[in-house]
């Protein structure tokens, strides 16, 4: 292990159990790389970098178990080694970013499709509770994982239902090719041509769309991977274009105007919005830059039964898609269950939890 690892779950235990007893409201942060997600927290600051190190990896097991404090790419260079991944690609957002948040907040990159999700890839978590234990969820292998699992549970619940401790995931061996190209074509072609490869066997793992061009990732057997490129054609790029996508360093995400992410049903036509638009996830998740009203965007997609995000603070009121009422009242419910006093995170993803 790193000089840096330790254990510090007495000390966050203990200022949860000292926060419950003054009925003082917590903002549990990490690096505060997804700080511009959602709404400001209040209360005083439970830092979990303090809790850090990876606590087992048998890469033959496929599972890696690590403190909430511990960096996202401490995880990465660890399982990189190894020859495996992360499958759901998580975005960073800054270099210090930690486990613990990459799970609260839920988020997957371009591989998200093809893959699954962050919280398909949660086998088990450590938590402090609303009522000051510390217990564990879930396992390390998948057919420990019975019933209703809460580890998944909180994968995107912004630190809302409980303080994550400690998180196993499930990994993947890297493919044994990865090729990425370049096609030029309009958005409209685009979309009917990723519709016709989505119900064939194409070793697609990631398909994004700006700038005229239409960039894909083909990931798998050299042989398969070889075929698909002899049939789809394209120019080669550099495979560290999905990286600047994920990360949000593309040229398209630096324009002034605000930033809003549409996930919407598969294949999903061009939507009619003001702003410029990327393409992603094969489709299903759209970037916007608009500075129209959070009402506006949101009648549009909503209209096709997708939702929206706001990307950038201070925006709206609700970065988060608004709840129907029969859904916040389960999500009342929930909060009430598992964070009776509401210490954790109180207001971070909507004003009435």
């Amino acid at each position: 292990m790193a000089d840096r690892d330790f254990d510090a779950s007495e000390q966050l235990l203990d200022q949860v159990r000292q926060a419950l007893a003054d009925d003082r409201p917590l903002c549990i942060q990490g690096s505060d790389s997804k700080a511009f997600l959602g709404r400001i927290g209040a209360g005083e600051r439970l830092d979990t970098r303090v809790h850090c190190g990876i606590v087992s990896y048998d890469p033959t097991e496929l599972v890696i178990t690590a403190r909430a404090g511990t960096p996202l790419q401490t995880l990465r260079a660890a399982v990189e080694q190894a020859g495996q991944m992360l499958p759901f690609e998580p975005p960073a957002y800054g270099e210090q970013a930690t486990l613990g948040g990459t799970v609260a907040a839920g988020l997957s990159g371009p591989r998200r499709p093809w893959a699954g999700s962050a919280r398909d890839y949660v086998l088990g978590t450590r938590v402090i509770t609303g009522q000051g234990k510390h217990l564990r969820f879930g396992g390390e292998v998948m057919k420990n994982v019975a019933g209703y699992d809460l580890s998944r549970l909180l994968t995107g619940s912004f630190g809302t239902l409980g303080v994550l401790t400690e998180v196993s995931l499930k990994v993947l061996p890297k493919p044994r090719a990865c090729f990425s190209i370049k096609l030029d074509c309009n958005a409209e072609r685009a979309l009917l041509k990723l519709a016709e490869w989505g119900q064939q066997p194409m070793p697609i793992s990631a398909a994004c769309h700006s700038d005229e061009a239409l960039y894909l990732r083909l990931e798998g057997g050299e042989g398969s991977v070889a075929a698909a490129h002899e049939r789809i054609g394209g120019e080669p790029i550099d495979s560290a274009f999905w990286d600047d996508l994920n990360e949000h360093r593309l040229p398209f995400f630096a324009q002034p105007e605000p930033l809003w992410r549409l996930s919407l049903p598969n294949n999903t036509g061009i939507l009619d919005l003001p702003g410029e638009q990327l393409i992603d996830w094969g489709g299903a998740q759209r970037w916007l830059k608009s500075s129209a009203s959070a009402a506006s965007i949101r009648q549009v997609v909503e209209a096709i039964g997708g939702h929206v995000t706001c990307y950038t603070a201070g925006i709206t009121p609700e970065p988060f898609q608004p709840l129907p009422d029969l859904l916040l009242r389960y999500h009342r419910q929930l909060k009430t269950q598992l964070d009776p006093q509401g210490i954790f995170n109180p207001g971070r993803l909507y004003a009435q939890l």
